[in-house]
């Protein structure tokens, strides 16, 4: 099992930055990959294999995205920089034990809200 708890939603401009956090607990090795989507079992966002901070990330968002991990608290970040209204959305963070491309993520956080106006 793992938990995850998402944070740090909020509503901001276009053009401006946010970042979320994803607080992860439980079984290491369902954890071993940690993703980020927009709406929940959607496309993914970005995703991180937790073992060696190898990324993957979705086209819309390469350059202005970026996943990256704190293995000391098992927390995994979403910098979100230029955002567009279009990046508006709740955000979950998900687990696996495996990290394809884009694994079937098992476990799933509560999401925070994500909000960029025009």
């Amino acid at each position: 099992w793992a938990r995850l708890v998402e944070s740090g939603g909020d509503s901001v401009q276009a053009g401006g930055s946010l970042r979320l956090s994803c607080a992860t607990s439980g079984n290491t090795a369902h954890r071993k990959c940690v993703g980020w989507f927009r709406e929940k079992k959607s496309k993914g966002v970005a995703r991180i294999y937790t073992g060696d901070g190898s990324t993957l990330y979705d086209d819309s968002v390469k350059g202005r995205f970026t996943i990256s991990q704190d293995k000391t608290t098992s927390t995994v970040f979403l910098q979100m920089d230029n955002l567009k209204p279009e990046d508006s959305g709740t955000y979950y963070c998900a687990s696996d034990s495996t990290c394809g491309s884009w694994p079937d993520f098992v476990y799933w956080g509560q999401g925070t809200q994500v909000a960029v106006s025009s």
